[in-house]
């Protein structure tokens, strides 16, 4: 069973979720590079366009009406800085300290909101807070996240994106510019809807968008990136602290990083140092000793190993959790090993002889166990499940992969894990990114002519898990079957 008050919800973001019926929102970076014909010649996205998707913004209350029939009673909701403000905020300029390329404070002060309230989008806004107040007024509790890998197109224009040997990227890394304005971005969300949100989260996944960013994949290319992140991610969390005193986490995207054979130990806890601890350690207690390690590099601008400003920046941790990758020992550090994992690629089984979802990725429930214990002992922050859900577009595999994933939570919490909620990806089917609307996610799928929500079998299991606060014992036979 799960601890009383354990929260049972899903997560959306506005990019691949509110579009389809009305109020398109060109204004955003990814909106562009979904359009760009070159990148659909390239294979760089599907040519599926997110002006068709959904409807969230539309049929929000269809969609509270559907996570409530069965059992939801929370959601992790997300806010398009480039609805907010299509137009560049630059001109109003808070008081900001920075060090070179370090921003070291954003400090917003009440005139600065008076002026960015007249220069947003107030329809947005009030349009905005409709949602939200018909999510509370269900008694939900309502997590807001402000960026999930959109920016607004004055602060990165992908059209702009040139070919190179290795590739195209939309840009949009993170920069002492972009986090000056995601801090004052961050300030003004937190004073209009701070009543309504009962915690916040700063980012989703931002190791995916600065391994993504940028063509450049070099170790300090990564470090200089995820540094710009990091200072992101804290200036917001001042801002929202200030402004509203609610919780402030961020959500990381999460593989259970397993060796192939014991020689390998060494490779898989290097490569979960440098994707997850080396952020979370500077973002807890300012340890930035993994980025001054590239030094001699011209892309680092030294700074001190242990950063103040940096420190305390997180009240709780969104742990977003598919699949495992097994990794292997290189000369320079690991790689990835194909047919386990998100590597398995589009066979039937993995190498483990474990289902494998549509995107490719194999299904492995002990992992999420794994990667909650991790944080937990590290950490000893509060975490909830903010993605968990697989692509099956026949609804064959989810129910079992619901069940397995849920019962794998228990077991973390029985052993000791601050977990607080589960947050499933996703209510419905979605616009998936590159992989446009080939990839269905949904408990409920949707027709995208009509927008009609279809019922899956596995919105039912989910029913059954939220409503008995864990696993009913007619469910517990899966648990015991391989998947």
């Amino acid at each position: 069973m799960f601890p009383k008050g354990f929260k049972f919800g899903f997560s959306e973001c506005g990019f691949q979720f509110e579009m389809g019926i009305s109020e398109p929102d060109p204004n955003s970076d990814w909106y562009a590079w979904s359009h760009d014909p070159r990148n659909v010649t390239a294979h760089y996205v599907s040519g599926d366009l997110p002006d068709n998707g959904v409807g969230y913004w539309d049929l929000y209350k269809t969609d509270h009406d559907l996570a409530n029939s069965i059992g939801m009673n929370s959601g992790r909701l997300g806010i398009e800085w480039s609805r907010i403000f299509p137009e560049s905020t630059e001109g109003v300029k808070a008081d900001t300290e920075i060090d070179g390329q370090h921003v070291l404070a954003v400090d917003v002060s009440e005139k600065n909101l008076e002026q960015m309230d007249k220069m947003a989008n107030q329809a947005a806004v009030a349009h905005y807070r409709k949602m939200f107040e018909d999510f509370k007024a269900r008694d939900n509790f309502l997590v807001l996240n402000l960026y999930h890998w959109t920016i607004p197109r004055w602060l990165n224009d992908p059209l702009k994106a040139e070919d190179t040997p290795n590739g195209r990227s939309t840009g949009g890394c993170f920069n002492s510019r972009i986090t000056t304005e995601f801090a004052k971005y961050a300030a003004y969300i937190g004073w209009k809807f701070g009543d309504l949100a009962d915690r916040w989260s700063t980012m989703n996944e931002p190791n995916m968008v600065f391994l993504g960013c940028s063509v450049d994949k070099s170790a300090a290319g990564l470090a200089a990136r995820k540094i710009n992140f990091i200072e992101g991610h804290a200036r917001a969390y001042d801002s929202l602290k200030e402004i509203s005193g609610k919780p402030v986490g961020i959500i990381y995207a999460n593989g259970d990083v397993q060796p192939l054979t014991d020689a390998d130990t060494e490779a898989a806890n290097k490569m979960v140092y440098d994707g997850r601890h080396s952020f979370f350690d500077a973002i807890t207690n300012g340890d930035v000793s993994w980025y001054n390690s590239f030094e001699s590099d011209s892309r680092i601008e030294k700074t001190d190993d242990t950063r103040k400003d940096l420190r305390k920046k997180v009240d709780w941790i969104g742990v977003n959790y598919y699949s495992r990758d097994v990794v292997s020992a290189t000369e320079n550090g690991w790689k990835i090993v194909e047919g386990y994992g998100h590597a398995s690629g589009s066979k039937e089984k993995s190498l483990d002889g474990r289902s494998i979802s549509d995107t490719g990725w194999e299904v492995y429930p002990e992992g999420i166990y794994n990667v909650i214990m991790l944080y937990q002992k590290r950490y000893n922050t509060p975490m909830m499940i903010t993605e968990n859900g697989m692509a099956d577009a026949v609804d064959r595999i989810r129910p079992r992969y619901l069940v397995s994933h849920l019962n794998q939570v228990e077991r973390a919490i029985r052993d000791g894990a601050k977990m607080e909620g589960y947050f499933h990806w996703a209510l419905t089917d979605n616009y998936e990114w590159a992989s446009g609307f080939s990839m269905k996610f949904g408990l409920f799928g949707v027709d995208l002519q009509t927008k009609k929500r279809q019922l899956r079998p596995s919105a039912l299991v989910f029913k059954e898990i939220a409503e008995n606060n864990g696993i009913p014992d007619n469910l517990e036979w899966i648990i015991n079957t391989k998947i």
